[in-house]
């Protein structure tokens, strides 16, 4: 069994989309980002490749590719997935957490883990998805930009 936690960050901005968790989001303002700055999916990326030890997104996914720039995040996701399998490890599970002030993240929160457990080929009882506020504390509470935090398991197929 192998544990590994990811931690991404996104500052908001308008005149881009907000999506999270491959959800496309109503809101006034997006996320900055190379790709489409899916702070969750990148967090729960970073989550499963450091338990398999492959490093992270940024030596997958370089944010200097051109490549990648307004990539879908799911699609990323998908290819960890595969790292994964070819290096020989199978999800147990995935625990995330979204810090957000707004928007209200729980109208989603089914659509994300039923979008992870899609890319992932994985059960969607295997994915879950929080969210929570700061209480106006922090850049999160000044609703300068949205965090995600993600834990998960990870067997090696022998």
């Amino acid at each position: 069994m192998r544990i590994g936690m990811g931690y991404d960050v996104h500052r908001l901005v308008e005149n881009r989309k907000l999506i999270i968790g491959g959800v496309n989001i109503s809101y006034e303002k997006g996320l900055l980002g190379h790709s489409d700055a899916d702070v969750l999916l990148h967090a729960i990326m970073d989550s499963l490749l450091g338990a398999a030890s492959l490093g992270d997104i940024g030596k997958h996914f370089p944010d200097n590719n051109e490549k990648y720039k307004g990539i879908s995040s799911v699609f990323l996701l998908k290819e960890v997935g595969t790292l994964l399998s070819a290096n020989h490890y199978t999800i147990v599970n995935i625990d995330s957490t979204i810090i957000a002030e707004k928007p209200k993240m729980a109208p989603y929160i089914n659509e994300m883990r039923l979008n992870i457990a899609s890319a992932l080929h994985i059960d969607i009882d295997k994915v879950n998805v929080k969210a929570t506020t700061e209480e106006g504390l922090g850049f999160t509470g000044r609703q300068e930009g949205i965090s995600s935090q993600s834990i998960c398991l990870l067997e090696e197929i022998k």
